[in-house]
């Protein structure tokens, strides 16, 4: 997914907790300070990322979080898919789970009710990554007129 500006002003528009104080171990905190410093983004930006990413996992267990920063995109442990990819698929197949489940290998009932409740619970996520993929050529060439596309 195109890391959208807009995303980003709207995520940090929403309503923020109350600040608190945490304290790493040594070694959590100089990973936290070498990768906020890689990625050029402040420690408590990282921090809450990952604090975001592990209170998704435990709400869904078998989702997992893939990708750098800003692109990270949820998966489903198992299947190899994100988890935007397993919900145009059941798009596509009208929900049936039983007919994606005999076309794709490693996809099963389990895979299909985690993305599907994913969904429910980050509706725009998944929709704008879904939106994002189906860009037309048209589009893709307007934001990269250097590609060439073999459709043409």
């Amino acid at each position: 997914m195109i890391y959208d500006l807009e995303m980003e002003a709207a995520a940090v528009a929403e309503a923020k907790g109350q600040p608190f104080s945490v304290r790493f171990t040594k070694r959590t905190d100089a990973f936290m300070e070498a990768e906020a410093k890689r990625q050029k983004r402040s420690k408590s930006s990282l921090v809450e990322e990952v604090a975001e990413e592990g209170a998704k996992g435990r709400r869904f267990p078998g989702i997992a979080f893939r990708g750098e920063w800003p692109y990270r995109e949820p998966w489903i442990i198992g299947a190899g898919l994100d988890v935007w990819e397993l919900c145009e698929i059941l798009d596509h197949y009208d929900g049936s789970v039983e007919r994606i489940t005999d076309d794709y290998e490693g996809v099963d009932e389990r895979a299909c009710r985690l993305a599907l409740a994913y969904r429910r619970e980050y509706p725009e996520e998944i929709a704008d990554a879904i939106a994002e993929n189906n860009r037309s050529a048209e589009e893709w060439l307007a934001l990269y007129p250097f590609i060439e596309y073999a459709g043409r």
